[in-house]
């Protein structure tokens, strides 16, 4: 069988998190022979016992830390364009991404180390009917047109996710019922410690980069879309998608820049793959499967150091996206008209210039894509079964 599914895991020190979701394929009967498996590391890390890790549970894969992404662009023919992915930053994710372009897998999944399957729910089958799924579903919109994914029992934990813009919030849900039928991308969401960002960390009590308030699957109703025009924040967590989202779902350069902004690298990748879902008809799906996120306890103001030059940038850059790109035909297509308004935009924020370099950066990962695109490429990294 071709591996058809690229599955990509940024991790410096709990690689064996993989061990459980080869074991929630084995016990659901997922075919792991589908499975790539690119583990995204530094060169500091373990990067041999990942490897034998990987090998142990019979998974095709491939380790890569910093010097080995930087050999990895040379035999691409990218070397040039490697800067669009960011060093020792969790936007490193988009390494994955170029990886699987190469590749020509159909399928990638987002799974972060500090996350575990519920035991009850095939993790990559549901990920799967998820992206297959065609049929009616509850649609969620508000009067700020932003959504909460926490939105179901928002009246008991008062919690809104990492990203959620703070002039969006005390919003008027509504919720209807909608019929889908390309479906680009699966939102699995989590239990036990919320993703939040640390102003909300703060107010919820806890200094360890944590919160006091914990989720269960209980917290959770039925799956839903964001309707179209309201935008939504996708954590790359625990997360499918289509190989078409990939010119628009770029992680975006964050920690490794003049600006210090960082954490917010798959928050603004999803505000501009909603844009071109909106777009062009396709739609986000959230909810199951679950995952238990167990965040490692850690300075909330070291969190709080790397999000402040963002944080009015946040509140701003899904409005720069929702108002171009509205006759493109394809996902790169919205995305490059997103990369020239900031590129060439005139802001007056906090840190405005870093939305320049985001532009920039975003036209760069568009060219990346069309060298990989090249002849070349046609070595790509899929493997497939004698």
């Amino acid at each position: 069988m071709t591996r058809d599914i690229c599955v990509v895991v940024p991790t410096i020190r709990e690689y064996e998190c993989v061990r459980a979701y080869a074991e929630n394929a084995r016990e659901h009967g997922f075919d792991l022979d589908r499975l790539q498996v690119v583990l995204v590391t530094e060169d500091f890390c373990e990067t041999e016992a990942m490897q034998d890790m990987l090998d142990d549970e019979g998974l095709s894969g491939e380790v890569f830390d910093g010097a080995r992404r930087e050999q990895w662009y040379r035999d691409h023919g990218v070397a040039e364009y490697e800067h669009v992915v960011p060093a020792a930053s969790h936007a490193e994710t988009s390494f994955g991404l170029l990886y699987m372009w190469a590749g020509d897998f159909e399928y990638g999944f987002f799974i972060d180390d500090d996350t575990l399957p519920h035991d009850d729910v095939d993790f990559f089958g549901r990920h799967l009917e998820n992206l297959a799924f065609e049929g009616e579903i509850t649609e969620v919109s508000s009067d700020e047109r932003w959504v909460n994914v926490l939105y179901q029992n928002v009246e008991e934990h008062d919690l809104y996710p990492r990203g959620y813009p703070y002039s969006a919030m005390d919003e008027t849900v509504e919720t209807t019922t909608t019929q889908v039928d390309d479906v680009v991308a699966s939102q699995g969401l989590w239990t036990n410690v919320p993703d939040l960002d640390a102003v909300r960390i703060l107010m919820d009590g806890d200094l360890q980069g944590q919160a006091q308030t914990r989720l269960t699957a209980d917290d959770y109703g039925e799956d839903f879309v964001a309707a179209g025009g309201n935008y939504l924040t996708v954590c790359s967590m625990n997360l499918a998608f289509r190989r078409e989202v990939i010119p628009a779902f770029y992680q975006l350069p964050m920690d490794d820049n003049e600006w210090a902004v960082g954490r917010f690298d798959d928050i603004w990748s999803g505000v501009f793959l909603k844009r071109a879902c909106d777009v062009l008809g396709a739609q986000v799906y959230n909810g199951a499967p679950l995952c238990e996120h167990n965040k490692a306890p850690r300075s909330t103001f070291g969190d709080l150091n790397n999000e402040v030059p963002g944080l009015e940038l946040n509140e701003h850059v899904w409005e720069v996206a929702d108002a171009v790109g509205g006759d493109a035909d394809s996902f790169a297509g919205v995305f490059e008209a997103i990369a020239t308004a900031l590129a060439d935009g005139e802001f007056d924020y906090e840190n405005a210039e870093f939305l320049n370099f985001v532009g920039e950066y975003m036209h760069d990962w568009l060219a990346c894509l069309d060298e990989l695109d090249a002849p070349q490429a046609e070595q790509g990294v899929a493997a497939t079964d004698d």
